[in-house]
């Protein structure tokens, strides 16, 4: 008999880590390709991570329900997961995602319950809650759940210690979707011994206000939410620097990204400039780290394909 959860391990790879120098702005910044992750995002480890503790514990089973809002990466990451779990996910976005993300999710089986746009991620956290409730479904609740920055303090930060030559790294550069990127690689390298800068990359667009339950997707690069979760809320950040980038820039860089040969969507445009914003900011040459959250394939129908 197959083990869903040997199969859900055994799915997990090492991304690689490159340095990228784009001729325009002339600063190497060492990227972690998230993108070739077996669903095209980073959301593949907080899935995998989460779900299979959550069968370790049996705290569900094969068959059982998994409910969980998203924007579209953790929603298609979860519906990967389960379906090598034998479980069933329902996927709860604002209306106004991508088609693409719709399509893929739908692909592996997974339910879509769509909220209204203009109430944004609440209005969906809301639905996955009365969904959890209701049907006794297991809902990751991804914007508070410590175990979202864990997966990426246990395994992110471990590869990048592995991969990066000089095994350290000055500065780690990353967005705010639930911050469990930003605060788990942070929190894996100094655990380390790295004395590093964890460095908000900000579309300018976003309001940053102090509850994530009151988002709006205003800004125009996905799966950067409008808020701050509770996960970084409550991490740990003495040192915390941010940049705002505007989304035209933003987006300009993405293109800049996928023309040299990487497929990456908006997001990675947004933490790249951001990466050579702080390291300009910075003497000497520090090790400037970021990573590249999702693939270009989720995107065909929004701004950044305009």
């Amino acid at each position: 008999m197959i083990d869903p959860l040997a199969i859900l391990a055994n799915s997990r790879v090492t991304t690689p880590l490159v340095p990228i120098l784009l001729q325009e702005h002339g600063v190497p910044i060492w990227c972690k390709l998230e993108y070739l992750n077996p669903s095209g995002s980073t959301k593949d480890r907080i899935a995998r991570y989460i779900l299979s503790k959550a069968m370790r514990s049996q705290r569900i089973q094969p068959g059982d329900q998994v409910v969980e809002a998203s924007s579209g990466s953790t929603s298609i990451a979860f519906a990967l997961a389960s379906a090598q779990l034998g479980l069933q996910f329902t996927a709860v976005m604002p209306e106004n995602v991508s088609p693409e993300r719709i399509k893929i999710i739908r692909a592996y089986g997974a339910n879509v319950e769509l909220t209204k746009a203009e109430d944004g991620i609440d209005a969906s956290i809301r639905l996955a809650q009365q969904i959890s409730e209701e049907q006794r479904a297991f809902w990751p609740q991804q914007f508070s759940n410590p175990d979202n920055a864990k997966a990426h303090c246990d395994e992110t930060a471990a590869e990048v210690l592995c991969q990066i030559p000089s095994g350290k790294v000055d500065m780690f550069v990353s967005g705010v979707g639930t911050g469990g990127t930003l605060v788990g690689v942070t929190q894996g390298l100094a655990s380390a011994g790295c004395k590093v800068m964890p460095v908000l990359a900000r579309p300018v667009s976003n309001r940053l206000i102090s509850d994530v339950e009151c988002c709006s997707f205003s800004t125009r690069i996905p799966g950067v939410v409008d808020g701050l979760s509770a996960i970084f809320r409550e991490a740990h950040l003495p040192n915390l620097k941010q940049f705002e980038i505007s989304d035209e820039e933003a987006i300009d860089t993405t293109r800049q990204l996928i023309r040299a040969g990487f497929p990456v969507g908006p997001s990675s445009g947004l933490n790249y400039l951001a990466a050579v914003q702080a390291y300009r900011e910075q003497s000497g040459d520090p090790i400037c780290l970021t990573v590249f959250p999702d693939r270009m394939e989720r995107y065909f129908s929004t701004d950044l394909f305009a």
